[in-house]
């Protein structure tokens, strides 16, 4: 089972006490689930198609309970959909119009203009705001897997893509908006506005499900970091002692470590033997053993003078080979 159908799973088995709930519910899943088919002389009748057996259950049990409406429910399958069973819940067409009115989305009026709207307290009531949210991922929503990432959408269109957007605003959570096949797609993609939609809905088992896979993650993050920076102070370690063994070694063969004082004469020959050990273990194997910073203190004094030296013989190479050259540029004797 997918995780998408986890969280459903979990989210149908929650069920709204409050009137006010069951109507944000039953508002957000007949924009999203349901269809107007005409019945001739500007009567329509609602009917809501939906694969999934337990929110058609869920569907005619709010139906019932809320708006005293039994519906009419069948059952097809669509070749379409690979032979998968739709189950059909249709609403009279008295009930229907009694329905749209409940929901906003039926004006009272000489010219019945239909119009997209939501009950009030979805707006303005929190639990109803989880209701609504909750009713409209049930019937439009997926989540990705959090072990591959953050998200969740929700496909919609026209002006309920507005009222879900401002719904999910209301309620701390920033969302955004993409075009797909023809349909809004609302989408969240931050970890924590996933985690705070998946509290909003009531899907506690799947969010806490999610925090557990965000914070091995981020352990996994935390190590993988540590070790890559491990990794690069060693390297950068390994090159820099590399460099001081080769330059100790040149200056050795050249002048000796002898003229120097006895602890440069020691760092410097345990370092050209081990250019791989860090200042702590160098430290460690002097005859009287000092820490870090000391260590650091010697090899600098070695290695400033290592670099007067090199940098005095270079100036000496240059003025022979400018007296070399200006000996050649003279004229030849004419005799």
């Amino acid at each position: 089972m997918s995780f998408s159908s986890q969280v459903k799973e979990e989210l149908l088995r929650i069920q709204p006490e409050k009137h006010c709930c069951m109507l944000s519910e039953l508002s957000a899943i007949t924009q999203s689930c349901a269809s107007l088919r005409l019945a001739g002389g500007g009567r329509v009748k609602v009917v809501y198609e939906v694969e999934s057996a337990p929110l058609a259950k869920r569907i005619f049990l709010l139906l019932k309970k809320r708006m005293e409406i039994t519906p009419v429910l069948e059952f097809t399958r669509y070749k379409r959909l690979g032979g998968r069973r739709v189950s059909i819940l249709t609403v009279q067409e008295a009930d229907s119009r009694r329905l749209l009115i409940a929901l906003r989305m039926l004006r009272e009026s000489e010219q019945g203009a239909v119009y997209r709207g939501v009950p009030r307290a979805a707006m303005t009531r929190r639990c109803c705001r989880a209701a609504f949210v909750r009713a409209a991922f049930l019937g439009a929503g997926a989540i990705l897997s959090p072990e591959k990432g953050y998200h969740v959408e929700f496909v919609s269109s026209g002006n309920r893509t507005e009222t879900l957007m401002r719904i999910l605003e209301k309620s701390g959570i920033q969302s955004g908006l993409v075009k797909r096949r023809g349909d809004d797609v609302v989408y969240l993609k931050k970890g924590d506005d996933v985690v705070s939609c998946l509290a909003l809905m009531g899907a506690h088992q799947a969010m806490m499900e999610m925090e557990n896979i965000r914070i091995r993650r981020e352990s996994r993050n935390q190590a993988n970091r540590a070790r890559n920076c491990d990794e690069a102070n060693l390297k950068k370690q390994l090159s820099a002692g590399a460099r001081q063994a080769q330059a100790i070694t040149a200056y050795s063969l050249q002048c000796s470590l002898g003229a120097l004082p006895q602890n440069l004469q020691e760092i410097g020959r345990l370092r050209m033997l081990h250019p791989e050990a860090s200042l702590e273990e160098l430290g460690q194997m002097l005859n009287k053993p000092v820490g870090k910073s000391g260590v650091n203190h010697r090899l600098r004094k070695l290695m400033e003078i290592i670099d007067t030296y090199q940098k005095n013989k270079d100036e000496a190479n240059d003025q022979v080979c400018d007296g070399f050259i200006g000996g050649n540029a003279t004229e030849p004797d004419a005799n």
